[in-house]
């Protein structure tokens, strides 16, 4: 099993990583992990700190020879824009962690619950699923992602419909991440007003899993479906407030002959025409693209600051400004990417085991193989 962790806060030394259950002879790739961290850093709406941060890992164990020994990995992200006077959070934020984390942790304000409740976390979780996504792509399995909406801005659900990889890969040279260029000026324009009004935006991001094999997760357990298990995953992202699979929420308003995904087979196999089931049907992967899409919610930094309570006088006050974005989503689709990519490598790794690469793709072909006899 892959598991990992992190540490660190918002405004420290560095943030530091470890992750185990990855075979040996994995080549680490780490100008792909670092690239990785760069494209988490882009996106129209970003606040001044991404101008000064250059994310890049330091790796401290678990690597000889730019290849994995089977032994756990470490790794440190150094933080660079941490030059600045930190005040005690008195007056909470609303719809941050500040309030709910000082009461619980009884703190005398609400610092340090930002400093690790903060979204720059998510750069550690980048770099570990980079690692997940190089076991991946060994086996061929890719994970893309886009932005379908920011604000009510939409892009035209023509341009969201059978996306390949070709199309997937133009969304990086997107500011924000979009496949239409029309929408990403309306939205650019969004972002300005907001901005100019002190108020920040949330949005909606797309992600695909290709060519996950059938037969990941599981029915026999409600904590081994693995729609609970990426939903879990990206639910734990800052910021996000829902996830639908395949059709998602659209299935309540259609009848069940519009939505279940037919099965037919040819010498490939078995193989559907539609995937409203977004890849996933009974809690284990079908065989088609895990397809799911989250909502981000707008930022609870605010210039124009809502009203709170000061913790200390009790009294009516406005709302703590601390240096922030006006709007992440694109950010957030590239953490996303990287907690599905870890999702899909844990339980490659529990299906198909292998202490190295070798033994590990020896396993994977095989079962691959014999699905053709089925």
């Amino acid at each position: 099993m892959i598991r990992f962790l992190t540490s660190g806060e918002s405004h420290g030394d560095s943030l530091q990583g470890i992750i185990e259950g990855l075979p040996a002879n994995l080549y680490f790739n780490i100008e792909y992990i670092n690239h990785e961290l760069k494209r988490r850093q882009k996106g129209y709406g970003r606040s001044e700190r991404m101008a000064i941060e250059k994310d890049e890992i330091i790796v401290l164990s678990g690597i000889n020879n730019c290849h994995t020994t089977g032994n756990p990995i470490s790794i440190m992200i150094k933080n660079r824009g941490t030059n600045i006077e930190l005040t005690e959070v008195m007056r909470p934020r609303p719809g941050h962690g500040d309030l709910a984390g000082t009461l619980k942790y009884n703190r005398k304000g609400g610092r340090s619950v930002l400093e690790r409740a903060s979204a720059r976390e998510t750069a550690m979780r980048v770099a570990l699923g980079g690692i997940c996504k190089l076991l991946l792509k060994t086996l061929n399995i890719e994970v893309y992602s886009h932005v379908i909406k920011i604000g009510e801005v939409e892009v035209p659900k023509e341009n969201c419909v059978n996306i390949n990889k070709e199309e997937l890969l133009k969304a990086d040279k997107s500011i924000l991440r979009v496949l239409d260029s029309k929408t990403e000026k309306i939205m650019i324009e969004k972002i300005n007003n907001i901005r100019k009004e002190g108020d920040t935006l949330g949005g909606v991001i797309e992600v695909i899993g290709m060519n996950v094999p059938v037969g990941l997760g599981s029915y026999t357990s409600w904590d081994r479906r693995l729609d609970g298990k990426i939903a879990y995953s990206i639910m734990s992202i800052p910021g996000i407030k829902g996830i639908e699979f395949g059709l998602g929420f659209n299935t309540s308003n259609k009848p069940g002959s519009k939505v279940h995904d037919e099965i037919y087979y040819d010498v490939n196999g078995y193989h559907r025409e539609t995937n409203n089931a977004g890849g996933i049907e009974g809690g284990v992967s079908n065989g088609e693209n895990i397809v799911f899409r989250a909502v981000m919610k707008p930022i609870p930094t605010l210039k124009k600051p809502l009203n709170t309570i000061d913790m200390e006088t009790k009294e009516q006050a406005y709302a703590q400004f601390e240096r922030s974005d006006v709007c992440a989503v694109p950010s957030a689709s590239i953490v996303a990417e990287n907690m599905l990519a870890y999702v899909l490598a844990n339980e490659i790794m529990k299906k198909f085991g292998g202490d190295s690469i070798e033994e590990l793709k020896f396993n994977f072909k095989s079962y691959i193989a014999g699905l053709k006899e089925r």
